[in-house]
């Protein structure tokens, strides 16, 4: 009897062993494939939608028009009849009209309209910021304990600090550091910071800011790993 219960608990230990190998793996090939699957999902989505929203800008209209005198629409019309627009008012913007109707439209943007003058200067930061070839020339990156001690930001130094400052507070190697924000580095704080009390990072701007805009996620040695 004996036996036979020591044969049953043997029995009921090595099925929960296989159970839990056979769980671990099923497991490990759902978290692979959902590593896999999500990343493509989530990017094919948003070309989907970003794809819609730009058609549907002209190509509705159009399209529309289409439906209703030769009965089939173009898919992506409203994309090509966009960028032939942009095309067009950038061209009439830089060599035309551009340098004296388009500043009086943004002052009438920055003065006029209640809402869309908190809106439009935002906005247009990010767009220069994006679409500027001059990215801001930073020196180095940095660690720097902001905004309290005991916690590191990373930060970028831009310039020396102003001599107003360094005479005012008696501290002569002030440095001016951009620290950004979390994921739209074009956004953050400056702050002016006692170069002693820097650490300075073995790491180029561009690895630091893309560590930034993922939240952490991405570690300059992972990018490293990824392409050995």
């Amino acid at each position: 009897m004996a036996d036979y219960e020591l044969r049953h608990s043997s029995d009921d230990v090595t099925h929960l062993l296989i159970k839990g190998v056979v769980m671990a793996r099923i497991r490990g090939y759902f978290i692979t494939g959902l590593a896999i699957f999500l990343p493509v999902t989530i990017t094919i989505y948003i070309l989907v939608v970003v794809f819609r929203f730009f058609d549907s800008i002209l190509g509705r209209f159009i399209n529309f028009f289409l439906m209703e005198r030769v009965g089939f629409y173009i898919p992506g019309l409203g994309i090509i009849l966009s960028v032939l627009v942009i095309f067009i008012l950038g061209f009439f913007t830089k060599h035309f009209f551009g340098k004296r109707i388009f500043p009086a439209l943004e002052r009438f943007f920055l003065l006029k309209p209640p809402v869309v003058k908190h809106v439009y200067p935002v906005i247009k930061k990010i767009i220069d910021f994006v679409m500027s070839k001059e990215k801001p020339s930073f020196k180095r990156a940095v660690l720097v304990e902001y905004p309290r001690k005991g916690i590191y930001s990373i930060g970028f130094v831009a310039n020396e600090g102003m001599k107003e400052a360094k005479d005012k507070t008696s501290q002569h190697d002030l440095l001016n550091v951009f620290i950004p924000s979390t994921p739209g580095p074009w956004t953050g704080y400056f702050i002016v910071v006692p170069e002693k009390e820097l650490i300075y990072l073995d790491i180029s701007i561009e690895k630091a800011f893309e560590m930034v805009i993922s939240g952490g996620v991405i570690n300059p040695e992972d990018i490293k790993k990824e392409h050995s």
